[in-house]
């Protein structure tokens, strides 16, 4: 009987590990790397022994789609290392600081390096001139452009960790993102935005929210969301997000603004 190709199993991938003193991204060539370098010196306060990690942060996964024959790698996997940093050096801050319980902390944490902290984060920093990204993304929407701004800076993280060690990353993030604990402990911004805003909304105009969506934008792989937050059939705040529960959210947070605002 003969055999049936079609039922060969699947050859097995082999993973290798990539060669001792091999660097961790590929040297980048055919660019001009004085403005990155540039960068480093006026907004980290240090020169990068290896700019190609500067660089590499600052490049999409679409600018290595759209230049395969000069491009070989993104920053996706720098993203990936710089979020283990930023977790480890913001539980490490809220642990030695604060006696507060697990789950507490937890929130906190979840507070500070929240996307939109590290949006922030990356819009004071003005790098979006140097993120190499595919002519698409750049007339992406507003929303797509700062989730891309979040992603560099976690790469950015890992770029810094790599080239200048544990405690030059400790010191981008405490001036970057942790400096940020007061405020969000005043304004109580580290508590889910829904859950707070319907107790502020009953409490003050014995009402709970309702979220309307107003507008739905995008193709399906990459859609915005636009909702407001109505109490009384007031809108008290509109937030934008890739989902509607991230808009939701970003709604309340603004509806609360709007509370604390007029509470003063």
């Amino acid at each position: 009987m003969a055999n049936d190709q079609s039922q060969k199993k699947p050859q097995r991938k082999t993973f290798e590990r990539r060669p001792e003193g091999e660097p961790p991204v590929p040297s980048i060539n055919g660019i001009d790397k004085l403005p990155y370098q540039e960068f480093a010196r006026e907004k980290l306060g240090f020169d990068f022994h290896n700019i190609d990690l500067l660089v590499t942060a600052f490049t999409h996964r679409s600018y290595v789609n759209e230049h395969k024959k000069s491009a070989r790698a993104h920053n996706e996997r720098l993203e990936f290392l710089g979020d283990a940093v930023l977790e480890l050096v913001t539980t490490e801050f809220l642990f030695y600081n604060y006696d507060q319980p697990e789950g507490i902390l937890t929130s906190w944490r979840a507070a500070l390096v929240r996307t939109e902290s590290i949006r922030d984060a990356g819009d004071n920093l003005e790098y979006d001139h140097l993120i190499r990204m595919s002519r698409g993304e750049k007339q992406g929407s507003d929303a797509a452009r700062l989730h891309i701004i979040a992603n560099a800076f976690e790469a950015l993280i890992g770029a810094i960790y790599l080239d200048q060690g544990f405690e030059a990353a400790r010191a981008f993030i405490e001036k970057n993102i942790l400096y940020r604990i007061n405020e969000i402990l005043n304004d109580g911004s580290w508590r889910d935005p829904k859950s707070h805003l319907q107790e502020i909304s009953q409490r003050i105009d014995g009402e709970i929210p309702d979220y309307r969506l107003i507008e739905e934008s995008g193709p399906d792989h990459e859609k915005t969301f636009i909702v407001g937050a109505f109490v009384a059939n007031r809108e008290m705040g509109r937030g934008e997000g890739s989902s509607k529960q991230i808009a939701q959210q970003n709604a309340a947070r603004e509806a609360l603004k709007t509370y604390r605002k007029h509470a003063k």
